[in-house]
């Protein structure tokens, strides 16, 4: 059973940074597609970040520049660093796997074709 365990989201102020961690557990695969996504407040859940097995990466306009998406592959951990924090950030950040992806305009990119997801974690960026 794949489980994704997220971890490291908080309350900073604006300007701030986090990062945040996804665990992934159950699986010996190495070579998900793995995502970042986040709900704001009264918003549909949209793509932050991705990173493909390969390892090419993926950001939504409103982030590039300020976050950055990696992953240990020994680990198996997916991390997002959020730089440049702005009130307008305030979310709760998921992170997604899949198995069969290989690309995906993370912008625009429907969240229900994700395998599996984690539970969440709260992002607080208060001005």
């Amino acid at each position: 059973q794949v489980r994704l365990v997220e971890s490291g989201g908080g309350s900073v102020q604006s300007g701030g940074s986090l990062t945040l961690s996804c665990a992934v557990t159950g699986s010996t695969d190495r070579g998900y597609f793995m995502a970042w996504f986040r709900q704001r407040p009264g918003k549909e859940r949209e793509g932050v970040a991705a990173v493909s097995g390969d390892g090419s990466k993926t950001y939504a306009d409103s982030v590039k520049g300020r976050f950055t998406v990696s992953r240990d592959t020994v680990k198996n951990t997916l991390y997002l660093q959020m730089n440049s924090l702005k009130p307008e950030d305030t979310a709760v950040y998921y992170c997604a796997a899949d198995s069969t992806l290989l690309s995906v305009v993370i912008g625009t990119v429907d969240p229900s074709i994700f395998e599996f997801w984690g539970q969440g974690t709260q992002v607080t960026v208060s001005s």
